[in-house]
């Protein structure tokens, strides 16, 4: 069984309560991706993030402790406009329309990586993860599990001869279909990394041998 681990923003220090707030801290991590691009994560610091965003250096040390925290942070923003992008698109995908489903998510992810500020070097997780961090693939899965499970889950409930382990189970993740996401997740991860190192827009025949991967590998399932 695949467990998901929490991600509660450990990292940031205060949470932002007043809408000020929450505007400083969304200018400080703008500019915490806009730097990435520009420099890298080896030579970004907190004082040039305060420097671009406007904002005196403790009000980025307010919300965080080391650039480490602030790029997690910036991850888990990716995280939660990519799940909030393919919820969008899921909308006009008939029920168990999986390959449709599929599509969304790859396409989103595909669209982020091309205009999104410091999504290159930074999408879900931080280019170095700390020592004992969770999983950002993991993590990843988790999300379209619970998203894509109206889409994909149905066909998990249907003769399952995994002595139930393909049942649902109230507020977590079908374990199956984590397992299958996981799985999908790391793969496409790898292609497209090679995708991008290829061509800085997406090697285009690469996309499409992942795409076709993905598809083949969920039809075993789905189909």
């Amino acid at each position: 069984m695949v467990c998901v681990p929490p991600h509660p923003h450990a990292n940031l220090r205060r949470a932002p309560v007043q809408q000020r707030s929450a505007e400083r801290l969304a200018r400080i991590l703008d500019a915490g991706a806009g730097l990435l691009d520009e420099t890298g994560y080896e030579q970004l610091s907190t004082r040039a993030v305060a420097d671009r965003a406007g904002v005196p250096i403790g009000s980025v040390y307010r919300f965080f402790p080391n650039k480490r925290a602030l790029v997690d942070a910036l991850a888990e923003r990716n995280l939660d406009l990519y799940a909030e992008r393919i919820a969008g698109r899921l909308d006009a995908v008939p029920e168990r329309e999986w390959r449709a489903a599929i599509d969304a998510v790859l396409d989103e992810y595909l669209a982020m990586k091309r205009t999104v500020p410091g999504f290159t070097l930074v999408d879900f997780g931080p280019p170095t993860p700390a020592e004992g961090a969770p999983d950002a693939n993991l993590r990843v899965a988790g999300r379209l599990a619970a998203l894509l499970a109206g889409h994909l889950g149905p066909a998990l409930k249907e003769g399952s001869g995994d002595g139930g382990e393909g049942r649902d189970t109230g507020d977590e993740p079908d374990p199956r279909l984590l397992r299958t996401l996981l799985v999908c997740v790391e793969a496409a991860d790898a292609l497209l990394q090679l995708a991008f190192r290829t061509d800085p827009s997406g090697d285009a025949a690469l996309i499409a041998e992942t795409r076709t991967l993905l598809q083949a590998y969920l039809a075993r399932t789905f189909d």
